[in-house]
């Protein structure tokens, strides 16, 4: 029962995204070192940084970084992984960028890997 519903669940957050696939979102505030606020001309929505951790001592700083890399009304593309909590974990990369953002935030030595490589 459980997964029917979990299936349920994954497929109705897939018809909600797949408008925001198709247009760019947009940036619309960073909310926290992995919580994004988007949105496309009607909705907005709850984006968490898919495959990331960032330490508690790190937090302003990756927030500061964000802030920087994504001003307001950046354009993303996002690429979801799936959904926690209410809130869609995607990977966000801004329209021109050829990382996305978890990957830069790893970079810049700011957050460190969840997921197994691919």
């Amino acid at each position: 029962m459980a997964r029917q519903v979990l299936g349920v669940a994954l497929a109705l957050m897939l018809l909600v995204v797949q408008p925001l696939l198709t247009q760019a979102a947009e940036v619309l505030q960073v909310r926290e070192a992995t919580l994004l606020q988007v949105g496309d001309r009607n909705r907005n929505y709850s984006v968490r940084l898919a495959c990331i951790e960032v330490s508690p001592e790190d937090q302003q700083q990756a927030v500061d970084w964000l802030r920087q890399t994504l001003p307001r009304r950046r354009r993303v593309n996002l690429r979801p992984e799936g959904s926690s909590d209410g809130l869609l974990l995607a990977r966000v990369t801004p329209i021109g960028a050829e990382q996305d953002l978890g990957a830069a935030l790893v970079n810049e030595g700011l957050a460190h890997t969840t997921c197994p490589p691919a």
